[in-house]
């Protein structure tokens, strides 16, 4: 009966603590672009154009021009760049790039997608991709991991021929997440999200009056940043400590015997 009430009680914390398991495997809620897209792309990092993911963003420049957007990603999340690029009706061969840098402007590389494509001749439209590898929530100094923080994208044709030069395109962009879970969790994590102005910011609350106060972005996560301290990793090391208490629980039942033994001496 010890036995089967212990085991009853062990297989309810499991239920328990399988629980969250299921939340957290949902996709990360990416900010739900309730407000409007930009509809114009900045020309430089400080001018880039601020959208957030799941919004479509729209720009109309010409060919040779730097096209510049920026948008928040969180720990734990695996962003997706897609670009559009419309191009007139007459044009000669174009090659058109997406780059993607993080908060401190260090490019980061696409584990794959179509970063590079040319337009023949004639062509109306491209599209480009650019999946990044998973933001981390902290990195060694030497590292060139994306952390959490503002990242920018740039898109740009290069090799333009003189003829296109200054031909009007338009262009589309859309960033989305995946969330990775506890697979991408670290031991550690930074102390504030690269986001512009930030530092400035921070020292103005401890005091530092002489300090003049930034415009922080106006893009983070909708649950905020490093929203996602919670993991599987945390259910999965709950469900690890459950089934080594049952099984400690059920090899003392089985070596235990049947019981104290009788006082009774033999043959009495």
């Amino acid at each position: 009966m010890r036995f089967t009430r212990a085991l009853s009680a062990a297989v309810l914390l499991l239920g328990l603590a399988a629980a969250p398991a299921a939340a957290d495997s949902s996709p990360s809620a990416s900010p739900s672009g309730d407000g409007d897209a930009p509809t114009t792309a900045g020309t430089s990092f400080r001018t880039a154009a601020e959208f957030e993911q799941g919004q479509v963003a729209t720009a109309s420049g010409a060919a040779g021009d730097y096209l510049y957007w920026s948008f928040p990603a969180d720990a734990g999340q695996r962003p997706t760049v897609k670009a559009t690029v419309k191009l007139p009706e007459t044009h000669a061969a174009q090659t058109w790039r997406i780059d993607v840098y993080d908060g401190l402007r260090r490019r980061q590389a696409c584990q794959w997608g179509a970063q590079t494509r040319t337009a023949d001749a004639g062509t109306s439209s491209l599209e480009l991709a650019c999946v990044l590898r998973t933001v981390r929530a902290w990195s060694e100094p030497w590292a060139n991991d994306p952390l959490p923080g503002t990242y920018y994208l740039r898109l740009t044709a290069v090799n333009v021929p003189t003829s296109d030069l200054g031909v009007p395109v338009s262009a589309e962009v859309r960033v989305d997440s995946k969330d990775i879970g506890g697979a991408a969790a670290v031991d550690g994590s930074l102390a504030e999200p690269l986001v512009p102005g930030i530092a400035v910011t921070s020292a103005a609350d401890q005091g530092d009056e002489d300090e003049k106060s930034a415009v922080l972005s106006a893009i983070e996560p909708e649950d905020g940043w490093s929203s996602g301290w919670w993991s599987d990793r945390w259910v999965w090391s709950g469900i690890g400590a459950v089934l080594a208490a049952l099984a400690g629980i059920g090899g003392y039942a089985l070596t235990r015997g049947s019981g104290r033994p009788s006082r009774v001496p033999p043959g009495a």
